[in-house]
């Protein structure tokens, strides 16, 4: 991967009548990197996708792929295949001529066609099914078809829209290893959009989070975990508990703020600069704090509170809770074996505490 931009969105605009789909972004995406845009329904997501993908045009605004504004050519001279989540394969053709229907459109001779088809069948797995009906594959082998049809042709940049919502889970870590290896083998450019935060943070060089067709945070899977930038980013993550309140001190590197749920002393963040008397709100993610009975140490900040819940996650699970009042929910990762020493019957009340240094003060936010 380089930090030079094979694409550039610069100020794109994208409206469907009086409804605003795409609202004004900028983004620059980097020659071999694997590049995940997610959000909720109606984001812009998909819409960012489909016009770089020719099946949209921008209402305002330019997109160029390798320095060429790219806005009005058409779909089939941009070379930028597309895997769907529908797959879109053709039902009436075998394996090996879906996979090189692409290379006799473009008037590919048959030997190289053959050699250049045989070496995806290889490199896929899926060489025994080659003279099969795609109908009769399962759905990880049409996947398979689907990735190898849209890089025989040895683009630049793959898009992939929502490409494993349809397997099954197994099947779905699988190809996410696929997809990874295959990314970094070959050096190609992938923009993959999705729903699932599983599947960008663990692909992904860098996600990015939008909402109602703006960009909200742009960054790597780390930074975004652990350093949402808005309320909504961490809302949309859903691993953050969530503090809004007034500052009452600023002592160095150290800030007081003053919540509904009590007074709590978080790190100063150097992109938001505050004061006493502003308004702010900071997160702490829920694999960082403590769950006791006993009150925090000294130096930690901490909050009584009552048990709603638990939702086992694989080896660990989060605990759901709620302050006295009711008024704020929380949560709280923990292995099995750290739950085990508590009592967790709804109703129960535990102590949930953390350092001061856990706690990050959203930059994009004024409480």
């Amino acid at each position: 991967m380089t930090d030079r931009p094979l694409v550039v969105f610069d100020g794109v605009v994208k409206r469907f009548g009086t409804f605003v789909g795409v609202d004004k972004i900028d983004l620059e995406i980097r020659k071999g990197e694997f590049l995940a845009i997610m959000g909720s329904s109606g984001s812009g997501k998909t819409t960012t996708l489909r016009m770089l993908a020719g099946l949209e045009a921008p209402t305002e605004g330019e997109i160029r792929l390798a320095g060429k504004r790219i806005n009005d050519l058409p779909t089939w001279r941009r070379d930028t295949p597309m895997v769907w989540q529908s797959l879109a394969l053709f039902p009436f053709l075998t394996v090996r001529e879906n996979i090189e229907f692409s290379l006799r459109m473009r008037g590919v001779e048959k030997a190289a066609r053959r050699k250049r088809v045989d070496t995806w069948l290889e490199r896929m797995q899926i060489g025994e099914f080659a003279e099969r009906n795609v109908a009769h594959l399962s759905g990880g082998q049409r996947q398979r078809v689907a990735l190898a049809r849209s890089l025989v042709t040895e683009p630049e940049i793959l898009l992939l829209d929502e490409p494993l919502s349809a397997l099954d889970a197994h099947l779905k870590v699988r190809m996410q290893t696929v997809l990874s290896n295959l990314q970094r083998e070959l050096g190609i450019t992938f923009v993959y959009v999705t729903h699932s935060q599983s599947e960008a943070f663990s692909m992904a060089d860098r996600v990015v989070i939008m909402s109602r067709g703006r960009i909200e945070q742009i960054g790597n899977p780390q930074e975004i975990y652990r350093a949402p930038r808005t309320r909504f980013v961490a809302e949309f993550l859903g691993s953050s508990n969530i503090f809004a309140g007034s500052v009452t001190g600023v002592d160095g590197a150290s800030v007081t703020i003053a919540t509904p749920a009590g007074e709590f002393v978080a790190a100063s963040n150097a992109a938001r600069p505050v004061s006493k008397g502003d308004r702010a709100t900071f997160v702490v993610s829920d694999d960082r704090v403590h769950l006791s009975n006993e009150p925090p140490a000294a130096g930690h900040n901490g909050v009584q509170v009552s048990v709603v819940g638990e939702e086992f996650v694989g080896a660990t699970a989060v605990v759901h809770l709620e302050n006295a009042a009711g008024a704020l929910e929380l949560k709280a990762q923990k292995s099995h074996d750290e739950l085990e020493k508590l009592d967790l019957t709804p109703g129960a009340m535990v102590w949930l505490s953390w350092r001061p240094e856990a706690g990050h003060i959203l930059p994009g936010e004024q409480g």
